[in-house]
C-alpha cells in the first residue's frame, strides 16, 4: 500500500480504497475481491453472506439509540472497468492498481483507477469497521459485473434486502444528487466474410488511431469526445473509395460501456499508388486531427509500411461492413424534454473487430426513454442487417424514473445545504446505475445516488478528486445521523 495515499484524509477510507484495490477486480472476473469483501465482513464478526449470483451482503446493527430508524442498505459494486493505455505493461487479472497523488487528484499509473465504484466500496467498508459514527440499522450490498451487464444486480431476488432506504454511491459529481438514470441494451452485430489473397505486387501499411479521451460512454457521450473506431473506419472508406484498399485486420476499442480511445488496422494496396496514398492520407489525417483539435489535443494518427499480410476481405464485404460503420449512428442521439441539459438517448460504436474471416460489431444503447431505445437499437440493427450482418440485442437493463417527492431526497437535501451552505443539484443521469434493476424487487424501497468527484472514469485518465472523497465522507455521516 502507497504511504502517499495511506496518509491522505479521511485514512479510513484511503486505507479501504487502497486494501480494495490491491485486489484484482476486473469485470467477470470477481472471485478475489468476493472473498476480500467476505473475509472482511466475517473479521467484523458481522452477519455476512454471498448470495446465488456473488452479490455479498453484510449487516450491522444500530447505534444505540438509533434502533428505531429506517434500516438502510448501502449499495456499490465491486468490479471495476479494466482498461489501460496500449503502451502499458499491465495485467487486470494478477496485479493491484498502481496509484499516485496528483495535486487534488489521485490516479493510476497507465490504467483505470477503480474509483468506480470503488471509493463507494471504501466507504462502505469504513462504516461497517466504524465504532465512533451514530447510524440505523445498516446493510451493504455489494453487487458484482455491475460494467459489463448489472448481472448481479439483476440476479439479486427478492425478500434478501430488508433496507427501507437504499443509498447509492456511484454516481460522480460531488454537488449533485441523482434520483434517475438510463437504462441501456447491448448491440451485437456479426458476419463472416470470405478472404482473398492479397495480389502481388502489393504493400502494406498499419494505420492506428491514439490518444483520444475516450470515458464513459454514458456520462461523456455529449462532450465531444473523439471514437476511434468511426475515425479509423472514415479513412478506411476513403482509402477503400479512392486507391481500392483491402483490409487484412481492424482491432478498435474494447469495452462497450468505454468511448474507444484506440483502433488499429492493416490494409494492403497496390506498389505504385503508394506516393498518392501517402499524400493523401496525410491530408485526411491532418483534416481529422483540425476537427477534432479543440477537444481531441493528443490525438496521434499514424501510417506505417509493414510485412504484406496474406490475407485481406473480399471487396463486397469490405464494401458493405465500411458503409455499415458510416451509417450507424454514434454519440448523442436526442436530449430529454423533461429534464433540462440531459441526454435522453444515445449509442456508443465501442468495439470493431475484423480478423481471419470473422467480422464483431458491439455496440451498447442507452436511453432513459425505453421506448426511444428501442427505437435507436432497431435503426442499430437495420444498418447491420443491411451489411448482412447477423445482430443479437441483449443485455438489456431498466432506466431508473425519478421520484421528485422522495423522502430520503428531502433528507439529502436539507443535510447538504447545513453543510455546505449552498443547494445541491438534484439530477438524473445518463450513466446505467443499478436502482432502476434493484427497484423491480423491491418497488417500495425508496432510493438515491450521490458520491465523489471523478474524472474519466472508463479510461486512463480516471482520477478522483481528494477534497472532494472529504467532502463525501463527511455529507454520508450527516446523513445517516438524520435518516427517518
Amino acid at each position: 500500500m502507497s504511504q502517499e495515499i495511506e496518509q491522505l484524509e479521511p485514512r479510513r477510507i484511503w486505507n479501504n480504497f487502497s486494501k480494495l484495490n490491491a485486489v484484482p477486480r476486473p469485470s467477470k472476473k470477481e472471485e478475489r475481491v468476493i472473498e476480500f469483501m467476505l473475509n472482511f465482513g466475517r473479521s467484523l464478526q458481522l452477519e455476512t453472506f454471498k448470495d446465488e449470483v456473488g452479490n455479498v451482503i453484510i449487516r450491522k446493527e444500530a447505534s444505540v439509540g438509533m434502533e428505531d430508524r429506517k434500516p438502510i442498505t448501502l449499495q456499490s459494486h465491486l468490479d471495476m472497468v479494466h482498461q489501460k493505455n496500449s503502451a502499458t505493461d499491465f495485467n487486470f487479472d494478477t496485479q493491484g492498481i498502481e496509484m499516485y497523488v496528483d495535486g487534488d487528484w489521485v490516479r493510476a499509473k497507465g490504467t483505470t483507477l477503480g474509483a468506480d465504484n470503488g471509493m463507494g466500496v471504501a466507504a462502505i467498508m469504513s462504516l461497517l469497521e466504524s465504532r465512533d459514527i451514530p447510524h440505523p440499522p445498516l446493510e451493504a450490498l455489494f453487487t458484482i459485473d455491475e460494467e459489463t451487464g448489472m448481472t448481479g444486480a439483476m440476479g439479486l431476488k427478492g425478500g434478501i434486502l430488508r433496507g427501507q432506504i437504499l443509498l447509492n454511491l456511484d454516481t460522480e459529481e460531488d454537488d449533485e444528487i441523482d434520483i434517475g438514470c438510463a437504462g441501456g441494451i447491448d448491440i451485437t452485430a456479426t458476419r463472416d466474410y470470405e478472404e482473398e489473397t492479397v495480389p502481388e505486387g502489393s504493400i502494406a501499411y498499419a494505420i492506428s488511431v491514439k490518444g483520444l479521451h475516450g470515458g464513459h460512454s454514458g456520462m461523456d457521450i455529449h462532450r465531444g469526445f473523439g471514437n476511434a473506431n468511426k475515425i479509423m473506419n472514415r479513412l478506411l472508406f476513403k482509402s477503400t473509395e479512392e486507391f481500392g484498399i483491402g483490409v487484412s485486420q481492424i482491432d478498435g476499442g474494447s469495452l462497450r460501456n468505454a468511448i474507444p480511445r484506440e483502433s488499429f488496422a492493416t490494409v494492403a494496396l497496390r506498389a505504385d499508388r503508394k506516393e498518392d496514398f501517402e499524400v493523401k492520407m496525410s491530408e485526411w489525417i491532418k483534416e481529422i486531427k483540425n476537427e477534432n483539435s479543440f477537444i481531441e489535443t493528443n490525438l496521434e494518427i499514424s501510417l506505417n509500411k509493414v510485412e504484406i499480410p496474406a490475407k485481406m476481405m473480399g471487396k463486397t464485404a469490405q464494401d458493405k461492413i465500411l458503409r455499415a460503420v458510416y451509417g450507424a449512428h454514434n454519440g448523442v442521439y436526442g436530449m430529454s424534454a423533461a429534464i433540462p441539459d440531459l441526454v435522453e438517448t444515445s449509442n456508443n460504436i465501442a468495439k470493431i473487430q475484423v480478423k481471419s474471416g470473422k467480422i464483431s460489431i458491439g455496440c451498447l444503447t442507452r436511453s432513459s426513454v425505453n421506448s426511444a431505445k428501442t427505437d435507436l437499437a432497431n435503426s442499430l440493427k437495420s444498418v447491420f442487417e443491411l451489411a448482412d450482418c447477423k445482430v443479437t440485442l441483449n443485455g438489456e437493463y431498466p432506466g431508473w424514473s425519478p421520484n421528485p417527492n422522495s423522502e430520503i431526497l428531502e433528507v439529502l437535501k436539507d443535510q447538504y445545504e447545513i453543510l455546505f451552505d449552498e443547494q445541491p443539484q438534484v439530477v438524473a443521469c445518463h450513466a446505467g446505475l443499478e436502482c432502476g434493476i434493484l427497484g423491480k424487487n423491491y418497488p417500495d424501497m425508496d432510493m438515491i445516488s450521490f458520491g465523489p468527484t471523478i474524472k474519466g472514469a472508463h479510461s486512463p485518465d480516471e482520477r478522483v478528486s481528494i477534497s472532494s472523497v472529504k467532502k463525501f465522507w463527511t455529507f454520508l455521516v450527516q446523513i445517516l445521523k438524520n435518516t427517518p
